[in-house]
Order: structure tokens, then C-alpha cells, then sequence
């Protein structure tokens, strides 16, 4: 498989190449030169297969000829002792993407990506310092991936201010390889420094730099895994049971069972041989691109929902094909908190505007109506909802209260643990039961250093 940037179709790199570069010379994300399609046998069995072998069957055609499938196979299965369970919650499915080690989606990219370049960085004399810009959740998954590995460093911006305690202490609580630099802005004045970093020839010429964001082809590859997997298990028509970590509060079942509405069946939940349509609370759009990827490959998907905050980009263009940038506006869902997300530049490399308005439901979604979800879904359903959740959830009630919405199995993605925004949950719907992994994080002391908004501020850190 080769890859080109999203600027320049005639220059393309092998997998390593693109991921140990992370962006491409002339500052465009690296897309594949084409999607690779599942064969029959893996399309027909998504259901029935489990976490890490659909992981080595959609990883393996992106990387074929540069991991061996034997070195292939031990990276899924060190990565993924966890996976994500596609649960039932009131009248529609919920895929739990919290249950690795830092309690967010991004661990499904990280893990991967730091035991990816271990191997593909055999031998090297050079160490490589990972640059990675933070609007809560990458850092920490991103720290936790990398921490420890010989031979790379790892440095994490994140918008000072901006992330809840929980997330700071996960990436600034680690140490040894691992250091954090909070900055005197938004999540976009990270985005732009780390860009602006290795665009600087003085940089480059003292640092071999490399990205974790999402705008590395290595992190973006193993989140298609999630929805296959997800995919397959809504079309079989069997939704997994609760994990170890499933935010549910006890009787939370019996609920869930005892509706009194009757709309389950004939709404959103489980129907066999029906294709799923998964609801994505977004924010840089790389979740989105991934569930691109899996749809291209062959899972069985109907269409997707953007979710956003009011940093509303791409659900205004979606309705009127029109691109505009906006400065990112502060939010209680601050990890959407983005006006300019850097994956729509490889969406827009693989589809049109007409192909995305077929394929992708705009909604963006108010503080308030975030609240608001969070205290329903709760008291009718005995179900936490982190504010990144709450966001799909309510995105989905307004698209089915406006009829834009067809029956058939719908999976609203929970892409962060509540009890890591237990300050804002805890107000509105209670205690949050904490998986073990964020009690041990919250004991961490914070270690980080303060910068303006400055690449020579930047610079003179690393």
C-alpha cells in the first residue's frame, strides 16, 4: 500500500514513511493510494470474530510488505486485551470505546501506533520525539501508549485551562519519556504550533518529529477496527453484554428491558441483516474518517451522523457546501471544542460534497441540550453519559424528531468514560462508578510547563 498527501497525488511514501513522518512535506495529511476491501470470508464473519483478529484483517492490507503478519499479529493482540462492546441502552445500542487504559477511543489509535513504531524504528540510533496536540483524551491515551517505549519521547500540548483535572494528570502525570507543555490558548493554537513545528527547517534539521494526532495515518488506520467490529455484531443481530466498565447503575438492565414507550423494536435497536448507522460525536473529524475507512472496506454500515458541538464547521457545510473555518468557541464537551478540524482534508480527498451529504447527517448540539440528555438518559435508563456522548445522543433525538431519520440499528458512539467529566456529570445525574485504571490516574501529580501561544516558545522547550 503507498500513500500521497492531500496536496500532491504524485509523490507517494510506503506505510512507514507516512507514519514515522506523520505529516506530509507540503503540510497535507497522507491518504492511501486506494481503500483496500475486506474479502468475502472476513465481510460475512465480522460478527462472529473476535476484537483482535478483526483487528489484524483490517490493519493487514494497510501495512502489508512493512509488518509481517506473525510481527502483525503480536502488535493486535499486546494492544487490544480489551475491546468494544456494542451495548444496548434504552431505545438504541451505544458502542463503549472506554474500556482500555485511559478511557477514551483515542487508546484504540495510540496502542497500536506506539507498538507500530517501536517496529518500524528497530535499529535506529536516532531518538524520535513524538509532537501531539491535545484537546483532552489524545494526550493521555497517546502518554499512556508511548510511555516507556525505548528510543522515543513524547511531548503533548494541551489548551491551558481547558481539560478537566482527570485528563491533565493523564498527561502531564507520567513522566520519564513523557512531558506536557499546556498553552496559553485553544485547542486550535496547539494544533497550529504543532503544525508550525515541523515546518521549521531550524527543527528539523536538530529533531527527527513525528505526530500522534489523528492527522497520522498510523493512529487513524486502527479506529476503522471499531466500527467493523461493531458493524458486524448489529448485522448478526447480537449486541454484546455489559463490560467491566459499562456506566450503567444497578437496576440500570431492568430499565432498559421494561420500557413502557414499545418503540425499541421498531426505532433504533438490534435487527439482523440490517446495516447499522453509527452516530459520531466529533470534533477534528478523525473518528468520522475512520468509520469512512470501515464503510469503504466493506462493513456493513448505512450512513453515519456528524455530531458536533456548536463549533458547527462541518454540519453547515454539509448543508450547504460551503467550507468555512471558524475559531473554536469553549464548550462543556471541550474535546469537540475544534473550528478547524484537520481531518476534513482527507474526507474531502476521498468524497465529494454530494457523496457526503448521501452518506453523513449534520447536527450540532447546545450546552444546554447536552444537560439535558445527560439527566434524561440517566433517569429513564440508569445510563451515565459523558458530555461527548450526550452530544450523539441528543444529535440522534433531533434528527428522529425532525424525520430525518429511517428505522434500522443505530449506535450512538461513546467515545469517552463519564467518570473522566465526573464534575460535570456528578452535578446532573449522580455518583459515577470509576473503572480502576482512572482512580489510580487521579493520584498523579500534575508536571507541566506554561507557554504563550509562540512557536519560539515552543521551540525553546524542546
Amino acid at each position: 500500500m503507498r500513500y500521497y498527501s492531500t496536496r500532491n497525488k504524485n509523490e507517494a511514501v510506503s506505510f512507514a514513511a507516512a507514519a514515522l513522518a506523520g505529516l506530509a512535506p507540503d503540510g497535507g495529511l497522507y491518504v492511501p493510494e486506494e481503500i483496500p476491501q475486506y474479502p468475502g470470508a472476513v465481510k460475512s464473519s465480522l460478527g462472529a470474530m473476535d476484537y483482535p483478529d478483526i483487528a489484524f484483517e483490517t490493519i493487514r492490507p494497510w501495512v502489508e510488505g512493512e509488518i509481517p503478519g506473525s510481527v502483525l499479529e503480536e502488535i493486535v493482540h499486546s494492544a487490544y486485551p480489551f475491546g468494544a462492546p456494542l451495548i444496548e441502552a434504552g431505545d438504541r445500542l451505544v458502542l463503549e470505546l472506554f474500556h482500555g487504559p485511559t478511557a477514551a477511543f483515542k487508546d484504540f489509535g495510540a496502542r497500536f501506533m506506539a507498538r507500530a513504531f517501536s517496529y518500524l524504528r528497530r535499529g535506529e540510533g536516532k531518538p524520535l520525539r513524538i509532537l501531539v496536540a491535545t484537546s483532552g483524551d489524545t494526550g493521555g491515551a497517546v502518554a499512556d501508549g508511548f510511555y516507556g517505549v525505548e528510543g522515543i519521547t513524547v511531548t503533548v500540548l494541551y489548551p491551558k485551562g481547558r481539560v478537566s483535572p482527570l485528563q491533565e494528570r493523564q498527561i502531564a502525570g507520567l513522566g520519564g519519556n513523557i512531558s506536557a507543555i499546556a498553552v496559553e490558548g485553544s485547542f486550535d493554537d496547539c494544533q497550529a504550533l504543532v503544525k508550525q513545528a515541523f515546518g521549521d527547517k531550524d527543527l528539523k534539521k536538530r529533531l527527527e518529529l513525528s505526530s500522534a494526532n489523528s492527522i497520522n495515518i498510523s493512529r487513524l488506520i486502527p479506529q476503522a477496527v471499531y466500527y467493523a467490529a461493531a458493524a458486524g455484531r448489529a448485522f448478526a443481530g447480537i449486541p454484546d453484554s455489559d463490560g467491566e466498565a459499562t456506566p450503567r447503575t444497578e437496576g440500570g438492565k431492568r430499565k432498559a428491558q421494561d420500557r413502557d414507550d414499545g418503540r425499541k423494536a421498531e426505532l433504533f435497536g438490534i435487527r439482523p441483516g440490517v446495516p447499522v448507522t453509527f452516530c459520531v460525536p466529533s470534533g477534528n473529524f478523525g473518528n468520522l474518517t475512520a468509520g469512512l475507512y470501515a464503510y469503504k472496506m466493506g462493513a456493513p454500515v448505512a450512513r453515519f451522523i456528524a455530531a458536533t458541538n456548536i463549533n458547527k464547521t462541518v454540519p453547515d457545510y454539509l448543508e450547504s457546501g460551503i467550507y468555512e473555518v471558524r475559531r473554536s468557541q469553549a464548550t462543556m464537551s471541550n474535546a469537540m471544542d475544534v473550528g478547524a478540524p484537520s481531518n476534513f482534508e482527507r474526507m474531502a480527498a476521498h468524497f465529494s460534497w454530494e457523496e457526503m451529504k448521501r452518506l453523513i447527517l449534520g447536527a450540532y448540539v447546545s450546552d444546554e441540550e447536552t444537560r439535558e440528555a445527560i439527566i434524561r438518559v440517566h433517569s429513564r435508563w440508569g445510563y451515565f453519559l459523558d458530555p461527548h456522548s450526550a452530544v450523539g445522543w441528543h444529535a440522534v433525538d433531533a434528527l428522529a424528531a425532525a424525520g430525518r431519520l429511517t428505522p434500522g440499528p443505530l449506535g450512538v458512539l461513546s467515545t469517552a468514560h463519564p467518570a473522566k467529566f465526573a464534575e460535570t456529570v456528578e452535578k446532573l445525574a449522580g455518583p459515577v462508578p470509576a473503572p480502576g485504571s482512572l482512580k489510580k490516574a487521579m493520584e498523579r501529580t500534575v508536571n507541566s510547563r506554561t507557554i504563550p501561544a509562540e512557536l519560539s516558545a515552543l521551540k525553546e522547550c524542546l
